[in-house]
């Protein structure tokens, strides 16, 4: 893949560029499987799931650079001033085509972009998220709400702007450190939630809810965690760390398609955005799941029967102590969505009845050295 923006030294982000993609994915699904071979000597690795080199980005997250009436939106230097990258070519083409009419719209509005440098101004991020569908949530992150009211006057303008604007949100973020959003959202549309149509199943998303950024790549990991969850045939199934509920509804509109029983399935998400949203994407869909809002080590304490199957898929720091009562717990399988290899293999030697038996390597991060790996682990 080439980049104008690598090749003139302006983003060095995509660390391997320069390394053929096949050479990439190798060498990444090479390196993982020798991370997980001292705890799961015996795994099935199937073939690695391939990405797109290119536009491949569901969501874009820019810093607003620059000044009043002259923007940029991309990345910050090492003097902290503002590199446009409306051009990434990372990103996906509907979200290519319309960052250009989002940043004259931050022009005409007269929205002061925060500089980083000099602690002063109000604008500092744009994160722009677009579905299958082509329709777009943008988030405004701001520093204050001072100019909350400029941007509530410019709306109209906005949504003319670009087509297929669904969700308009701004978010407060008020501290001088680098965290991206705050807190605090205030949703300026009508509408709230952004469709993600994924095929048999459309997820909701809320302003603040989290979703893979590779929908390509996404899909072929929900499909597979439901594969294998059909050929578990289990009972009850937990899904921890559910977010919007992807892996959850795609499991059971799997498990009716084959013809069979769907489980009892509980979602368990800290976040009472995503479960607000993943109970509007199960009802939607017609499935019978249950969302909680509950930190996931809590399960042990909601009076809930462990089912015949966990699924976990949690942020890079894994599931800590989570892993000893899964241990414990007599669940007879686990199936793991890890995007840190590092501690996957910490939880999985955590947990010695449960065997890995099969795993796959799904590349959500071209040209990084980020890995997304799944594992079904069966209690021996």
């Amino acid at each position: 893949m080439q980049c104008a923006y690598y090749s003139a030294g302006r983003c060095r982000s995509c660390t391997l560029l320069e390394v053929p993609y096949e050479q990439q994915l190798a060498s990444k699904d090479a390196r993982v499987r020798e991370q997980l071979q001292g705890v799961a000597p015996n795994l099935e690795w199937l073939t690695p799931q391939a990405s797109a080199e290119a536009n491949f980005r569901n969501k874009a997250k820019l810093v607003v650079g620059g000044r009043t009436g002259l923007v940029s939106l991309g990345i910050l230097d090492r003097q902290r001033r503002g590199i446009d990258l409306t051009g990434c070519e990372l990103q996906e083409q509907p979200i290519l085509a319309v960052l250009p009419s989002i940043a004259a719209w931050i022009n005409e509005a007269g929205l002061t972009p925060y500089s980083v440098r000099e602690r002063q101004g109000e604008l500092k991020h744009v994160l722009l998220t677009v579905s299958p569908a082509g329709e777009f949530a943008m988030r405004l992150v701001l520093r204050s709400e001072g100019q909350l009211g400029r941007i509530r006057r410019a709306l109209p303008q906005l949504l003319t702007a670009v087509p297929g604007l669904r969700v308009v949100s701004v978010n407060l973020q008020p501290e001088h450190k680098a965290v991206i959003e705050g807190a605090e959202e205030t949703v300026l549309t009508d509408t709230r939630l952004l469709p993600m149509p994924l095929g048999a199943v459309t997820l909701q998303l809320g302003p603040r809810s989290f979703f893979q950024t590779n929908t390509q790549v996404t899909r072929a990991l929900y499909a597979r965690a439901s594969e294998w969850i059909v050929d578990a045939v289990p009972a009850a199934m937990w899904d921890l760390y559910c977010g919007v509920g992807g892996f959850a509804l795609h499991a059971a509109a799997a498990v009716l398609e084959a013809g069979s029983v769907a489980p009892d399935i509980v979602g368990v998400e800290v976040s009472d955005e995503a479960v607000a949203s993943a109970r509007a994407a199960a009802a939607a869909a017609g499935v019978d799941a249950r969302f909680v809002a509950a930190d996931a080590v809590q399960m042990q304490q909601l009076g809930e029967q462990v089912p015949d199957l966990v699924l976990v898929n949690p942020p890079r720091r894994g599931i800590g102590e989570l892993a000893q009562w899964l241990e414990e717990s007599g669940a007879a399988r686990i199936v793991y969505s890890s995007c840190n290899p590092t501690t996957l293999a910490r939880d999985i030697e955590a947990m010695p009845s449960m065997r890995a038996v099969r795993a796959q390597l799904f590349d959500m991060f071209p040209h990084t050295e980020h890995a997304e790996v799944l594992v079904e682990l069966v209690r021996q």
